[in-house]
């Protein structure tokens, strides 16, 4: 049924701000553009991360809450200094899950969470095809 991941939204108050942080983030502009809604390809898979201007969402709880969706860093400790040096704050440091696997997650300046990880089985994925 579910194939892999097409799109993750994040949300924003202020487009412009959250575009000119995630393009120093990512160190590439969003590929795609229109009135309200920004998009970043990333990645191995060029997986899509969308920002949508928060007037258009229906109103959300008083702080970070939902899913996490985690993206595999090469470098998890240097990538969360880079994160927080850049204004994000911690919402779940440095955490060891087993197996090879550890995470960490940040909340970027508008209020989503965004999640780092070091994944053995997405560099075995990489390497089989």
């Amino acid at each position: 049924m579910l194939r892999g991941m097409a799109t993750l939204n994040f949300s924003a108050d202020d487009l412009r701000a959250a575009q000119a942080w995630y393009t120093d983030v990512l160190g590439i502009e969003p590929y795609f553009s229109r009135p309200g809604y920004i998009e970043y390809r990333l990645g191995d898979h060029e997986a899509e991360l969308g920002i949508v201007d928060r007037k258009y969402l229906p109103p959300a709880p008083d702080g970070p809450a939902g899913a996490i969706l985690y993206w595999h860093v090469d470098d998890l400790a240097g990538s969360l200094d880079r994160l927080l040096a850049l204004g994000a704050k911690e919402h779940d440091g440095i955490r060891e899950r087993g197996h090879g696997f550890v995470t960490a997650s940040v909340v970027d300046p508008f209020g989503n969470v965004l999640g780092i990880m070091s994944n053995p089985h997405y560099l075995e994925m990489l390497t089989a095809g």
